[in-house]
């Protein structure tokens, strides 16, 4: 449990806390699980799904793939209204075993539109298993300490890719991407603990009780999603959504292809099959470690350049490193494999650019409609993302390379640092009511 120095935590506060990060963790394990058995998976789908596994191919049904992924992950938007209508945890229940589900079903496909629908809705419940998690942490910790239990709680998602670095280079290597999969289905067993363990949050509860006793109609989902669009908060959803947009192009155009372009350095520079696929996985487990070093500076960041700055911050990490290494490192005749991964921890750090919107999209609304809010932001753009990440997965087949079409959306980074001052800052506000 992360040392803080304000008010001491309850034991709901600890062991929910515990749970939305475990959640989160497990979470990033299923979601990564795909990127790191991708070439693998596709050289046995596509022949029996009628097509050449060849790099074209494994190149292009893995952006697409990756595209209908990232729409069932736009989909968890319909979470968000069911969390403010029911409540925290119940939503969050239900969302981690979506997730686990449709992850271990992978194990079973037999084709590639079948692996397809299962990542579909693999997606739909890793996508709403954040939103969930980080509303109820910042509604349930104290004041003086929810910018720390933000940032605290995101450094699980990461965790959760060492997991999946470590099930790749020990059950993967040993037993095959079906068997990755199987071991994807384990978050499921985190829903006794979560259904047993932790109550609702208090302020959902109270925001429910107050709306009973003063005689008001009870708040529906509808009514949730619907007041992000109201005259009060119509202007912040946009540049809200537009931002996560930016940081989902860096997300999946950059970093779910690293496993790919660490294997592709690695045979190059004639290692085989077998120790490049462990390259991968070292190479996340070093992404992952600069996303967690990311994370914890996100409270200091915050306090001092605000949140805007702060994004602004991981944006320009995330665009120079995504060029560098994808545009120009990956294509050096010599030692390029060190220095991509030198890039790699860089673009990690980058991608701790997530964690200040599990800070920053609490604050900015009320109780009733923050779970719609968070997942609208976090989900909507996954649909444009989805088409991007399409295009660089046609861009790979068509250029036969990964660098250059992965490099060019480093250019979303540009067009994010110029929205920044639409969005609203929240330094020094407290959460509302």
């Amino acid at each position: 449990m992360p040392r803080a120095a304000a008010e001491p935590l309850t034991t709901n506060q600890i062991r929910g806390f515990w749970a939305a990060w475990a959640g989160w963790a497990l979470d990033g394990m299923d979601s990564f699980i795909y990127a790191l058995v991708l070439v693998p998976a596709l050289r046995d789908l596509l022949p029996r799904s009628g097509l050449a596994a060849d790099q074209a191919n494994i190149g292009f049904y893995g952006g697409v793939l990756f595209a209908v992924f990232l729409v069932g992950w736009g989909f968890a938007f319909l979470w968000g209204p069911l969390a403010d209508r029911f409540g925290r945890v119940r939503t969050l229940v239900l969302t981690i075993l979506c997730y686990s589900l449709f992850t271990f079903l992978g194990c079973a496909a037999m084709t590639v539109w079948q692996l397809a629908a299962f990542r579909f809705l693999a997606g739909a419940g890793i996508g709403g298993e954040w939103t969930i998690g980080g509303v109820f942490v910042a509604e349930e910790w104290p004041e003086s300490r929810r910018r720390q239990g933000a940032a605290w709680m995101h450094t699980g998602y990461y965790f959760g890719t060492f997991l999946a670095a470590i099930v790749n280079y020990t059950v993967g290597a040993h037993y095959g991407w079906r068997a990755v999969f199987a071991v994807g289905g384990a978050p499921a067993l985190l829903v006794a603990f979560i259904r047993y363990g932790v109550r609702e949050s208090a302020r959902w509860e109270r925001r429910v009780a107050a709306r009973l006793t003063n005689m008001q109609r009870r708040w529906t989902a509808r009514d949730s999603f619907f007041a992000l669009f109201s005259p009060e908060y119509r202007r912040r959803t946009i540049a809200n959504a537009a931002l996560l947009f930016i940081s989902m192009v860096g997300l999946w155009a950059g970093s779910a292809y690293v496993p790919s372009s660490i294997t592709y350095l690695a045979t190059r520079e004639g290692f085989t099959a077998a120790q490049a696929a462990r390259l991968a996985s070292w190479a996340i487990m070093l992404l992952s470690a600069g996303t967690i070093l990311g994370c914890l500076l996100v409270p200091t960041l915050a306090g001092r350049i605000g949140r805007r700055g702060t994004l602004a911050f991981f944006f320009v990490l995330m665009f120079v490193f995504i060029a560098l290494g994808f545009g120009y490192v990956f294509y050096l005749s010599h030692d390029a494999l060190p220095w991509f991964m030198t890039c790699l921890f860089f673009l990690g750090i980058g991608g701790a650019n997530f964690a200040v919107y599990t800070l920053w999209l609490p604050e900015q609304y009320r109780t009733e409609c923050r779970g719609s809010a968070f997942a609208f932001a976090t989900s909507f753009g996954r649909f444009l993302a989805a088409g991007i990440t399409f295009l660089v997965g046609a861009g790979v087949a068509r250029m036969h390379t990964i660098g250059a079409p992965v490099a060019l959306t480093s250019v979303a980074f540009l067009v994010g640092l110029a929205l920044l001052p639409l969005a609203e800052e929240t330094k020094g506000k407290e959460l509302p009511a």
